[in-house]
């Protein structure tokens, strides 16, 4: 054997032989957000990234990396089901100013640094696990994905959908046709079932982890076997379907044509909500708080009037018992503000709709992680589980709003974020 393959050799046989140390954590609360329970005084056992075991009397060895969050509520790492990483508007965007127009000034590696960016401040306020649902050009998100991997930025995993499949226009308008297909940039056109099911395969050949379709951007819309046309062929890949929809008709084809999520859905009334809860669809509403619609204003000529059918459709999901998993979407940069930091502001919506402080943790967690079908690895502090934690040093189950307050964060049994009280 070669001297030069001889030292590859030396150099990569001891780092396979050397264990990563254990750690130890000590929880003064260990919160079940399935139940809505937590447990005293409990120890989490954590192996090569992954919880071994939890319970009140394991045994600490004198080598273990011992953390100490005995004074804390500790849960697992909170989940967004609707972000768009790579994709903001700017505070002084204005009105009537189309995305179209990002086109022509954001190119793919402006997205991914911007994706590395934000990605790194929702991890840092506890988000481990997010889906992006596209806008991210040319599939950037799937990089951005494979890069926090990698381990060369900070991020939370990232369940990525890929370009947005859509009927003829994306969600444009406007356009002249000297200008045709400029939103290709980042949508798929898809009319008719073929179409759609080339668009998925598409999607799933460059790495998608999930299907986002968007159903009523113009006065044409899918129909129910356009739906599951794209759910049969997500479906046979193991891959789940979100579909952007508001309500009416098009909400209606959506939920009957097997969709897994409904995205948005402002205007759904009770009997598509009731629809929803028998057939087991989830309600990702990206819950805007009022002062983001008010920012939005290229989007929303009354933030007041849609704010308010925000909560009452939330009230009313909430009521009939509609799975739901708790998203954000996109966001103006607010002055001083950071995504991460933003998107719990989406907390105090689900407040004002009575939804109780268990139930809205059970959103971003368990019922999160059972919509993106990862529930057996992620969504709970339960030995097999990734350790994905954080922790607070008040009690969740009783004031959501200490999610606002998370001092701990732990990505995959590394530490992300520990901070001094």
């Amino acid at each position: 054997m070669k001297a030069s393959k001889i030292f590859v050799l030396l150099c990569i046989l001891p780092l396979c032989a050397v264990s990563a140390q254990r750690i130890a954590i000590r929880a003064g609360h260990v919160v079940d957000p399935a139940t809505g329970t937590s447990a005293e005084n409990q120890i989490i056992l954590i192996e090569d990234r992954i919880i071994t075991a939890v319970g009140a009397n394991l045994d600490i060895s004198s080598v273990d990396q011992v953390i100490d969050l005995s004074d804390s509520w500790v849960m697992p790492g909170l989940m967004d089901a609707h972000v768009h990483l790579t994709a903001n508007f700017p505070h002084d965007i204005g009105s009537g100013v189309s995305m179209a127009s990002f086109y022509l000034t954001e190119s793919n590696a402006y997205r991914v640094l911007r994706g590395v960016n934000n990605a790194r401040d929702v991890l840092h306020v506890g988000f481990t696990t997010v889906k992006d649902v596209g806008n991210d050009g040319n599939y950037v998100a799937i990089d951005l994905r494979h890069a926090i991997a990698n381990g060369w930025v900070e991020g939370p995993t990232v369940v990525a959908t890929g370009k947005i499949i859509a009927a003829f226009g994306g969600q444009s308008s406007g356009i002249s046709p000297d200008q045709s297909h400029v939103w290709e940039f980042e949508y798929i056109d898809a009319d008719t079932p073929d179409e759609i099911r080339k668009a998925v395969r598409q999607n799933i050949y460059y790495g998608a982890d999930a299907i986002k379709l968007v159903a009523d951007n113009s006065a044409f819309y899918y129909t129910e076997p356009e739906i599951r046309a794209a759910v049969e062929e997500a479906d046979r890949a193991g891959l789940t379907v979100a579909v952007h929809v508001l309500g009416g008709e098009p909400a209606r084809n959506v939920i009957m044509g097997g969709a897994h999520s409904v995205e948005h859905g402002f205007y759904l009334d009770d009997e598509l909500l009731r629809l929803m809860q028998q057939r087991g669809t989830f309600l990702v509403g990206t819950d805007f708080p009022l002062t983001h619609l008010q920012a939005m204003g290229m989007y929303f000529d009354d933030a007041a009037e849609i704010s308010r059918a925000i909560i009452d459709r939330l009230r009313r999901a909430h009521e009939i018992g509609v799975k739901m998993a708790f998203g954000t979407d996109d966001v103006v940069d607010l002055p001083g503000r950071n995504r991460g930091d933003m998107a719990l502001d989406f907390l105090t919506v689900w407040e004002e709709a009575g939804i109780p402080a268990p139930k809205i943790l059970k959103c971003m967690t368990t019922n999160t992680a059972e919509l993106f079908r990862i529930q057996h690895e992620r969504g709970a502090i339960a030995a097999g589980q990734f350790a994905d934690i954080v922790a607070t040093r008040g009690n969740p189950l009783e004031d959501i709003q200490q999610l606002r307050a998370i001092h701990f964060v732990m990505k995959e049994g590394r530490v992300i974020r520990s901070d001094t009280p």
